[in-house]
Order: C-alpha cells, then sequence, then structure tokens
C-alpha cells in the first residue's frame, strides 16, 4: 500500500512530519488541504521535542476515528513523561491538587489514608494516625484493589474517583480487598472523621522523660510540636523521646522549624542543591529552647521531613536515632501550578544532611513498581531483623560534625541503635479479626453501652491506662463477632495475641472516653522500639558513649 510523509503545519508554522496512509484520501479526507488548516508536504528532517508532542496532538484531535478529550488527553500525556523521570515526580488535575494537602491543611470522613495512583493502582502512602484504616492493620505499602463492589485497580480509575469511593459519611462502612506483598487481605473499614494533628500523641512515659508521636511534617507541626513540649515541662520533663515511626514526611520547612528548637543558633539542619535551582542551606536562626537529652524513634516508613529531622539531630550529634533504616527519600519536589488548578510536583533537587549524606535510596527512572516494592524487599532480605543486613559501603561514608561518628548515606538514615521489627504478638487470627474492624466495632458497641460506669470508675485517662484490664465478658464479645464473620476462634493464636488485642482495646477505649486519651500509650509495653528509647534515654553513660561514638 503506498504512503508518502505529510508535513503538519498549524497555520503557517512547520511542526514536524507524519507517515500517512494514501487511502484516508479515497475515504473522503482531504488531508493536504483539510478545513483544520494541516496541509501536508513530502520534507523529511529534524524536529524538536516539544513541536513533536504538539504535532502528535494535533494529529489525533482531528485525524482520530472519535471524539477525544483533549484534556484527559494532555492529562494523561504529562502523567507519562513523568513517569519516565523518577518515582516522587507527579502531576495532578485541580481536584487532585485540592484534595492532596487535605490530610495536611483540612478534615474530610472517609478511611483516612494518603495515597497515589502509581500507573492504575491505589498505594497507600500512610494511613492517617488513629484513623479507621491505621485501626484496621492498614499499612504504608498496601495496595487497594477493589471498595464494596467497585474495582479500583487494573481500570485506570482517576484519582477523584477513587476518593469518592473511598470517603462516605461517618460511621458508614467499606469492604476493601487489599494486595500486601503476595498476599491478598480483606478488611473491613469503619468510615470517621480523620485526624488532622500532626502531633499525634503527648504523654509522660516516666517522671522525667516525655514522649510525642509527630504522624506528618504539616504547617503547624512546630507549633504543635512546641506546645507539647511546653506541657510536657510542666509535667516534669526534662528528656524528650519523638516517635517518628511510620511518618511520611512533609513539609520541609516544618522539619527545619521543629529541628531548630532543639539545636543551637547557626546549626545546619538540611541543605538542597540541583541542576537548576541555587542551592540553599538551612541554617537555625536562634537558640533552641529544648536542651535535654533526645532519642528520636524511626522505622523504614519515616521518610523525606521526618528524614530531614532525624539526620539534622544524629549529624549534629543532638541525640540518637532508635529503630529500623528509614525510607530513604532524598528528592525535593517544586510545585508548578497551572492557571486551571492542575499542578505538577516536579523533583528538581537533592536534600543534603548536615554532614553531607544525601539519602535518597536508589531508583531506575520509569520503574516505580520496583521502587515502592523496596521495602517490601527488605522484609524478604531479613533487613527488619538483623542489622548486618544493612549495607554500608565505603564510598558512602560521613561523619558527624561535633563527635565525628560514622555515618551513611545512599538510602534512609540508618539509626544508632537496631531495633528488630517485633512479630512477636502477631497471628493470622489477630490479623483478621483487625482487619475486619471486629476490635473497633466491639469497643464502640462496649462503650456506648457502659460509657457512664466506665466514666464514673476512671475519671480521667490516667487513671483509666493505669487500672482498667479487658475482662472476660468483653474478650468473648470480640469472639463471637469474630465467629459471627466466619472467623474461626484458634486458642494457640488467640494466647499468642492476647496482649496486643487487650491493648487495642484499652487504647481504642481510652480515645473514645477521653478527650487527652491515648492508643500508643496503652500499647507502648508491647512496643520494643519505644522500650529501647525509654531505657536508652535513661542511662545516661550508655547514651553519652553512644553519642561519642565509642
Amino acid at each position: 500500500m503506498k504512503k508518502h510523509l505529510l508535513t503538519i503545519l498549524i497555520g503557517a508554522t512547520v511542526l514536524g512530519s507524519v507517515a500517512f496512509n494514501a487511502d484516508a484520501r479515497r475515504s473522503g479526507s482531504n488531508a493536504s488541504t483539510a478545513n483544520n488548516g494541516i496541509t501536508s508536504s513530502t520534507e523529511t528532517g529534524a524536529i524538536s521535542p516539544d513541536r513533536k508532542l504538539r504535532t502528535a496532538a494535533a494529529i489525533i484531535d482531528n485525524y482520530y476515528v472519535e471524539t477525544v478529550d483533549n484534556d484527559t488527553l494532555v492529562d494523561e500525556a504529562i502523567r507519562a513523561m513523568l513517569r519516565t523521570l523518577d518515582p516522587h515526580s507527579a502531576y495532578t488535575t485541580s481536584t487532585e491538587t485540592a484534595e492532596f494537602t487535605e490530610p495536611l491543611d483540612g478534615k474530610f470522613s472517609g478511611i483516612g489514608i494518603q495515597f497515589n495512583m502509581l500507573e492504575d493502582t491505589v498505594y497507600v502512602i500512610q494511613p492517617t494516625a488513629g484513623g479507621p484504616s491505621e485501626r484496621v492493620g492498614i499499612l504504608p505499602g498496601d495496595r487497594i484493589l477493589s471498595a464494596n463492589d467497585t474495582v479500583i485497580a487494573g481500570v485506570r480509575m482517576p484519582t477523584n474517583n477513587v476518593k469518592k469511593v473511598l470517603r462516605g459519611p461517618k460511621g458508614s462502612s467499606v469492604d476493601l480487598k487489599v494486595k500486601r506483598g503476595d498476599e491478598i487481605i480483606d478488611f473491613t473499614v469503619v468510615r470517621d472523621d480523620i485526624p488532622v494533628y500532626s502531633v499525634d500523641e503527648i504523654f509522660m512515659a516516666d517522671s522525667v522523660t516525655g514522649y510525642i508521636r509527630i504522624t506528618r511534617f504539616a504547617e503547624e507541626t512546630a507549633r504543635e510540636a512546641a506546645d507539647a513540649i511546653a506541657s510536657l515541662k510542666q509535667q516534669g520533663m526534662r528528656n524528650l523521646i519523638i516517635d517518628l515511626s511510620d511518618n511520611g514526611g512533609g513539609y520541609l520547612g516544618s522539619a527545619f522549624e521543629l529541628a531548630s528548637e532543639f539545636l543551637p543558633a547557626g546549626t545546619p539542619v538540611v541543605s538542597t542543591a540541583g541542576r537548576r535551582v541555587q542551592p540553599q542551606q538551612y541554617v537555625t536562626p536562634t537558640e533552641g529552647d529544648f536542651t535535654g537529652r533526645i532519642v528520636v524513634i524511626a522505622n523504614q516508613y519515616s521518610a523525606s521531613a521526618a528524614e530531614i529531622f532525624a539526620g539534622a539531630i544524629q549529624d549534629n550529634d543532638r541525640g540518637l536515632i532508635v529503630g529500623r533504616r528509614t525510607f530513604g527519600k532524598g528528592l525535593v519536589q517544586r510545585p508548578f501550578p497551572f492557571p486551571d488548578g492542575s499542578m505538577i510536583r516536579l523533583t528538581v533537587s537533592r536534600y543534603y544532611t548536615p554532614s553531607g549524606r544525601c539519602i535518597q535510596k536508589h531508583y531506575d527512572r520509569g520503574h516505580s513498581e520496583d521502587y515502592q516494592r523496596e521495602v517490601y524487599q527488605r522484609y524478604t532480605a531479613g533487613e527488619l531483623w538483623s542489622a548486618d543486613s544493612i549495607a554500608r559501603p565505603d564510598s558512602l561514608l560521613y561523619h558527624t560534625l561535633n563527635n565525628h561518628r560514622p555515618v551513611y548515606g545512599g538510602g534512609g538514615i540508618i539509626p544508632d541503635v537496631f531495633v528488630p521489627a517485633d512479630t512477636s504478638y502477631y497471628s493470622t487470627y489477630y490479623r483478621d479479626i483487625v482487619a475486619k474492624g471486629l476490635i473497633n466495632r466491639t469497643v464502640i458497641n462496649y462503650v456506648d453501652a457502659n460509657r457512664a460506669a466506665l466514666l464514673a470508675q476512671y475519671p480521667d485517662a490516667d487513671a483509666f491506662l493505669a487500672d482498667f484490664e479487658p475482662d472476660t465478658a468483653l474478650t468473648q464479645q470480640l469472639i463471637d463477632n469474630a465467629t459471627e464473620k466466619g472467623i474461626e476462634f484458634n486458642q494457640q493464636m488467640w494466647d499468642r495475641s492476647a496482649p496486643l488485642i487487650k491493648g487495642a482495646i484499652k487504647g481504642l477505649m481510652s480515645r473514645d472516653l477521653y478527650e487527652k486519651g491515648s492508643y500508643f500509650r496503652a500499647l507502648s509495653p508491647l512496643n520494643k522500639d519505644y522500650g529501647e528509647a525509654l531505657r536508652l534515654i535513661n542511662d545516661t553513660d550508655r547514651y553519652n558513649n553512644l553519642l561519642r561514638g565509642r
């Protein structure tokens, strides 16, 4: 079949060339003198990428067999371009842009997750602390396949439509099918108002040690933390544990402001550098108010701004990091908004800790799926249980600024004290009752029926957490509810998970009954990261020796 090249002209501008089937003219179209202003030529030659892109859009718009939505076409073209770059450059429509900041700035009713659309799959970035998804056990990295009868994965559902499926009135439920690694798990999530505070937990761990849990770095994080520290000081706090477990990051500026609360004036916190942006160094402008010992808890889901803060504390020898190697996100995104409200968040620079480390983990451009699975690969490789599995190449060796301790770049913040992940209380029975939302439902029903009596017996959260223990009637109700849902009781699994189940019951009841009720305080005796942090911060000699690199 005879073919020739058409040089596409829009107005008087030559945009490029494209192969065109001569049969199109036989079907009634006149490509060389089309009314749309596109004319033909047999010339060939180079074409610039931007002109080629506009040419492709013009060809589709003018010749495709059906009418096309140009807005959708452009949106998908931008997404496709960004997918060839790093895993964190992204495009959002106007609706998606407005919704993107809600976990940091707003309040809504839903299942409580931050997520990204990767290809055609919903990836959970982080469940909202204390929110419905966290309560049933959904984890960062989980992939949501369906919600109720609506398939989400594999259908290229727009993010806005995904939001509509997952959100709904407070108290309504949604059944989720979730893929975790190679396993499919069914969850039942009861929608709720999503908390927006970034400082999620505040309490005294002992008579001199305060504890704050920060779930994200939002606009008000530094202020919230300062208020929390002031409150804890009034209760006798001299040392502080800062828990950044599962903190997926947020605003770089908020991490800088928080670090400034603990460092001397003129101390470097973080620097950024890129190909087309001026290098910038963030240095504390004033003296930090808190001077006591600091231990930061971090894990494999602590990322971005959380790593900036942890890196600043570690590199300046201001405190110690406890837990597991952090996620490894060392790329900085700059927003580029369009007039219609859509936005590109483009990686424009890398950030560096005060010692000069870039902690961005390896990625292959255009292979975001592999990048997202890297944390799961740490699990399969045994890194979550053994510090020896963490690579420490000499080429990535750096030293802290004051005490010259060895630290490493190239993939997250390696803790000063490694704590293996704890699965001692885990069982599939526990997983299934959590996934079905049964602990939460049992607690809600029990508290609703006994609220007045509970408040009379335990007038505040301190009294409740000190003295309350779930009785046999309450735990039996949970077991009966599970049986009704088809989850067969297993005594061995129950005995293994009972401390965790009872702790979760106690924590959920505390949060329901009291304004300052604490979920994590109830579970803290079972949390190995917390236990190690508390032991370390109260062992002055060990703390100081580690800080000096001994």
